[in-house]
């Protein structure tokens, strides 16, 4: 029986509302019903084809713009590399054609010296060309047997090119040093052979009171700042606190000459580090 009810009739809405208040405003609720269901179906079919037009003139749009700023680009490369050679200005192609190129100096050869060689051979062979020459002749021709023959050739030096071994020696820049890294903090901080102990000991037996600081009863700590080197080598060292000048040289001239320490790590590699060292300067029976 449920199959053959429409919900949406005219005939279920009396029956459902038979006796009670039709005009209260549920009745036209229900009868209305199906008309705004279908309304509302109705809208979001068109909303959708609404904006699946919209996107795709949005895409079109795009692509459409894409084209024309890439077919821009190569018109402006186009231009840039020369590739359109029409349009250059017959005037500028005229000139070009018309520079006069460079003369080339001919190349001449300095002339060359060349000695008369003095050979013995048989009468029969001796042709004309080589026979000796009276000292008239000689005069004549203002040649001597054994002297120069100039070939031909120019005497001008500026002019002539010579073929010769070139040198050519690089320059070399000098090679600017890295300035090493210096940390202030590490994982493995440099360590005095023999540890802290074995240092302040070493300070004690290398460290001279300066007289002038002793006689006006000068004392106090002096803070030095040193490098560590990779090497563990003292490097750089520096007077962080001062107390007094003398005291101050002293505590300086000790820590530079402290014996290497093991190197600070980083990363398992070794690194410079700045190690900060308190100098204690005090005289004896004072507190």
């Amino acid at each position: 029986m449920g199959k053959d009810v429409n919900l949406s009739s005219r005939e279920w809405c009396d029956l459902v509302f038979e006796g009670k208040n039709k005009d209260f405003g549920a009745y036209d609720l229900r009868m209305n019903s199906t008309k705004r269901h279908n309304k509302a179906v109705l809208y979001t079919i068109i909303g959708a084809i609404i904006a699946v037009i919209a996107a795709m003139s949005i895409a079109k749009l795009n692509e459409y713009l894409t084209e024309r700023a890439l077919a821009q680009q190569n018109d402006q490369e186009e231009v840039i590399f020369g590739v359109d050679e029409t349009e250059e200005p017959e005037e500028e192609q005229q000139e070009r054609i018309e520079q006069p190129k460079e003369e080339v100096l001919p190349e001449e050869v300095l002339n060359t010296v060349k000695v008369t060689e003095l050979r013995i051979v048989d009468d029969e062979k001796v042709s004309k060309d080589d026979e000796i020459k009276t000292q008239d002749e000689l005069k004549e021709t203002e040649t001597a047997f054994g002297q120069k023959d100039n070939d031909k050739g120019t005497e001008d030096r500026n002019v002539t090119r010579t073929l010769r071994d070139e040198v050519v020696v690089e320059k070399k820049e000098p090679v600017k040093e890295e300035k090493e890294v210096v940390f202030t903090s590490v994982e493995q901080m440099p360590q005095f052979p023999g540890g802290e102990t074995a240092l302040m000991k070493y300070l004690q037996s290398h460290m001279q009171y300066p007289q002038m600081a002793a006689e006006n009863n000068i004392q106090g700590n002096v803070v030095i700042q040193f490098v560590v080197k990779k090497d563990g080598a003292v490097g750089e060292v520096k007077v962080a606190r001062s107390v007094n000048k003398d005291l101050d040289r002293e505590a300086v001239r000790v820590v530079k000459s402290l014996p290497k320490f093991t190197p600070g790590r980083q990363n398992g590699q070794p690194v410079a580090v700045w190690y900060t060292l308190p100098v204690r300067f005090k005289l004896q029976g004072t507190n």
